[in-house]
C-alpha cells in the first residue's frame, strides 16, 4: 500500500526538503503552505509559485485555520484513501529587540504558527491517521528546534512556542498509547533556511554563517540533513519511538 503524507511549511526550507525526501522514498505527498506573506511579519514567506516546485500535489492553507487544514486532509483521503503521516514543519520567527518590546501582532504570530499550528494540524490529522485499520503505523511527527531548550535573547515568543510543541508531542504520545499511531518530534540547530537568515538579520550579524561556530560540526545543517531525519521517523523503522525530541543539531545540545 502506498504511504500517504501531508507537510505544512512546505514551499521551502525544512518542509520542502521533508517532501523530497518522502517522494524519493515513494510517498504520496501533499504538500501545504499558506504561500504568501503575513503581514505582521518583516520578512517574506514562501510564495505559490515555490510550493508548485516541491511536489505535483499542493494545497494553499494557513496553519493558524483549522478548516483549511481539516480541508487538506480531506484533500489527502479523498485522493489517496487515507492518511499515514502528518508533519508540522510550517514555522515563522520575529522578535530582535527584548521581550517586553516585541509588538504583539508579531508575538502572536509566532505562537499561532509554530505552537497553534502543530496543535490545529493534530486536531485535524491525528483522526485521519486513526481512520486507518488496524495494525496501524501512523506518524504524527512535528519541527521542534534546539531554541525550545536554549534561552535565546530577543526571541522569547519563538524559544516558548518550541519548547510547547516539544511538550505537544510528548503529551500527545502518551495519548495516542497502543493504537499504533505515534508522535514524535526532531530539534533543529542552526540550518540553512530563510528563517536562519532572518535570525542572522535580527541579531545584526552578516549572514547565517555567523551562526556555525556555536554548533560543534562548526557548519550549517543543510535542510535535508533534517528531511531525512524526518523521513526515518515517518517510515515503519520508527515503530519503537515515541514521544521522542530527536536533536538534529550538529551536536548543540552538547
Amino acid at each position: 500500500m502506498t504511504r500517504v503524507a501531508l507537510v505544512t511549511g512546505a514551499a521551502r526550507g525544512i518542509g520542502a526538503a521533508t517532501v523530497r525526501a518522502l517522494i524519493a522514498q515513494g510517498w504520496e505527498v501533499l504538500a501545504v503552505d499558506r504561500a504568501k506573506d503575513d503581514p505582521a511579519l518583516p520578512y517574506p514567506l514562501g510564495t505559490e509559485s515555490e510550493l508548485s516546485t516541491v511536489a505535483t500535489h499542493t494545497f494553499v492553507a494557513d496553519v493558524r485555520d483549522p478548516g483549511a487544514l481539516a480541508a487538506a486532509v480531506a484533500e489527502a483521503e479523498s485522493r489517496w484513501g487515507g492518511l499515514d503521516a502528518a508533519i508540522a514543519a510550517a514555522g515563522v520567527i520575529a522578535g530582535g529587540v527584548p521581550t517586553w518590546e516585541v509588538t504583539p501582532e508579531q508575538e502572536q504570530a509566532v505562537l499561532d504558527v509554530n505552537l497553534g499550528g502543530v496543535l490545529n494540524l493534530a486536531r485535524v490529522a491525528v483522526p485521519a491517521l486513526l481512520r486507518r485499520p488496524e495494525p496501524r503505523s501512523g506518524r504524527f511527527l512535528a519541527v521542534a528546534s534546539a531554541a525550545a531548550t536554549r534561552g535565546l535573547p530577543m526571541l522569547a515568543a519563538y524559544c516558548a512556542a518550541k519548547a510547547g510543541v516539544t511538550g505537544l508531542v510528548r503529551a500527545l504520545a502518551a495519548e495516542l498509547g497502543d493504537t499504533g499511531v505515534t508522535a514524535n518530534a526532531v530539534s533543529p540547530g542552526s540550518t540553512d533556511t530563510p528563517i536562519l537568515a532572518e535570525s542572522a538579520r535580527l541579531y545584526d550579524l552578516a549572514g547565517p554563517a555567523d551562526f556555525a561556530a556555536q554548533q560543534p560540526v562548526r557548519r550549517l545543517l543543510a535542510p535535508a540533513e533534517v528531511a531525512d531525519v524526518l523521513a526515518f521517523l515517518a517510515g515503519r523503522g520508527s515503530s519503537g519511538m515515541t514521544g521522542a525530541v530527536v536533536p538534529v543539531d550538529g551536536g548543540m545540545a552538547l
